[in-house]
C-alpha cells in the first residue's frame, strides 16, 4: 500500500506527496573486500553489486563502496534503484534470443516454453528473477567477471522488443492469431 506524506509544496496544493510503492526486491550479487596497508596494519573497505527489480519488467543494478559492508549495500541499492530500466516481457519469457556484451562479460539469453523455469546461473539468474522473467534459457560466454556479466544481462535485456514495436518499425499492422486464414483441404 502507498504511502503519503504531508508536505509543503508548491507544485501539489492540497500538501501530500504520493510516493511510488516499495514492491522492488534487491539481491546482492558480489562483495568484494579490498586491503590498503598503513602504517598501523591493514584498512579494509568493500564494494557491493546489488540487482534491484519489481518483478514485473523493471530491473537495475548498482555498485556501491564504502568501509563497511552495510553501508556499501545500502549505497548499491540506491544507485539500483536511480537506474531501473523496462523490459519485454511476453508470456513470462523472452520474445526472441539476443546476445549481450559488457567489456568481456558476453551473455545469450533465450525464450523457453513454459514450466522451463530459470536455467542460469550467478549474476545472469539474478537479473532476470528480478525483472520477472519465468522461463528463459542463458548461457554465460565470456568473462566471469560478476560485474560485466551483470551489465552484459542488462545489455541484453535492454534489446529487447517486442513484435508490436518490431511491425510498427517496419510500418506493417499486426495481426491476432484468430484473424489469420486458415488452409483448407481440397476434397
Amino acid at each position: 500500500m502507498p504511502t503519503q506524506r504531508r508536505s509543503q509544496s508548491r507544485s501539489n496544493p492540497d500538501g501530500f506527496e504520493k510516493s511510488e510503492p516499495k514492491e522492488t526486491t534487491e539481491k546482492v550479487v558480489f562483495i568484494n573486500r579490498c586491503a590498503k596497508v598503513v602504517k598501523g596494519g591493514r584498512r579494509f573497505s568493500f564494494s557491493a553489486l546489488i540487482v534491484s527489480g519489481n518483478h514485473n519488467g523493471r530491473v537495475g543494478i548498482g555498485f556501491g563502496k564504502a568501509n563497511e559492508v552495510s553501508e556499501a549495500i545500502r549505497k548499491a541499492t540506491e544507485s539500483a534503484k536511480k537506474r531501473m530500466v523496462d523490459v519485454a516481457i511476453h508470456e513470462n519469457t523472452i520474445p526472441h534470443e539476443v546476445l549481450g556484451e559488457f567489456g568481456g562479460g558476453r551473455v545469450l539469453l533465450k525464450p523457453a516454453s513454459p514450466g522451463t523455469g530459470v536455467i542460469a546461473g550467478g549474476g545472469v539468474r539474478a537479473v532476470i528473477e528480478a525483472a520477472g522473467i519465468r522461463d528463459v534459457l542463458a548461457k554465460s560466454l565470456g568473462s566471469s567477471n560478476p560485474a560485466n556479466v551483470v551489465k552484459a544481462t542488462l545489455d541484453a535485456l535492454t534489446t529487447l522488443r517486442p513484435k508490436d514495436a518490431i511491425f510498427k518499425i517496419r510500418g506493417k499492422a499486426s495481426t491476432p492469431k484468430s484473424a489469420l486464414p486458415v488452409a483448407t483441404q481440397a476434397p
